[in-house]
């Protein structure tokens, strides 16, 4: 599915009037507010009540997987999250046939792991979780395959040379796109950088993913052209120092608006 022009105009509102980054630094908590993933009814007068009701749901899926033995006091939180959300997703396991988490259940845990460092309240949270997520397979899903070539395409455009080092070495098709693409870079980035990202995301761009995922590559290039080994590039490239990544960020926004434009939008 192409990005939603329409769903981006905060940024580029911003920037217009000269306070750029200022909503990016504050994405979720001044996002979360336009309602984007549909948590909050219309009327704000309705949102004590419905935010009640949610909280009773919540505690009835998490009594009716402890009384299942799904669950115990013992149970990490992110994996409680996974089997509400399985349970509600009509997809929850037998507990004859639990088994470690698969790589989806994997992205949805480090989505998990991430949003509790930005959420405090768990309610909040697994609701923020199961949105998040449920909306970006629903909007996204479609696309997400064709993400790495997009990037192959990109940095053939920045820099080729690097393209063809990753090419040789066997590590262009081993780059860690599961992190960058299903986990949204969960894992990756450290919360203040990726509130950033998740808010292009929210907003309606998975595209930049791919421009977040080629500015990493930029910034370390001189790095990963003495990496001969494809192993050693993927092994970098999961575990990015965490000092420079906000100008990390700032520059595939940068990215982003030089190959798709500013994002228009109607007042």
């Amino acid at each position: 599915m192409a990005d939603d022009p329409q769903r981006n105009f905060r940024s580029a509102y911003y920037e217009k009037v000269g306070f750029r980054g200022v909503e990016e630094k504050k994405s979720l908590e001044i996002l979360l507010k336009d309602n984007p993933l549909g948590i909050l009814p219309p009327h704000s007068d309705s949102h004590a009540l419905v935010g009640g009701y949610r909280k009773e749901q919540y505690q009835d899926i998490l009594e009716a997987l402890e009384v299942m033995r799904y669950i115990n006091s013992s149970t990490p939180s992110t994996h409680v999250y996974l089997r509400m959300f399985q349970l509600e997703s009509q997809v929850l396991p037998r507990c004859s046939e639990t088994s470690p988490p698969d790589e989806e259940n994997e992205d949805f845990l480090s989505i998990s792991r991430a949003m509790e460092e930005i959420v405090d309240d768990p309610v909040d949270c697994y609701w923020l979780i199961k949105c998040f997520v449920s909306q970006f397979h629903t909007k996204f899903g479609d696309s997400i395959p064709h993400l790495p070539k997009s990037l192959e395409h990109y940095l053939s455009q920045e820099e080729p040379r690097l393209l063809n080092h990753l090419k040789n070495t066997g590590a262009l098709v081993q780059l860690p796109h599961n992190l960058w693409f299903r986990r949204c870079f969960a894992g990756c980035l450290p919360e203040s950088s990726l509130q950033r990202v998740w808010d292009k995301v929210i907003s309606g761009s998975c595209k930049i993913l791919v421009f977040v995922a080629l500015e990493i590559l930029l910034s370390y290039k001189i790095m990963l052209m003495g990496i001969n080994r494809s192993e050693g590039v993927v092994r970098f490239l999961c575990n990015i120092p965490q000092e420079n990544t906000d100008a990390i960020v700032t520059k595939a926004i940068d990215l982003w608006h030089k190959y798709c434009g500013t994002p228009m939008h109607a007042v």
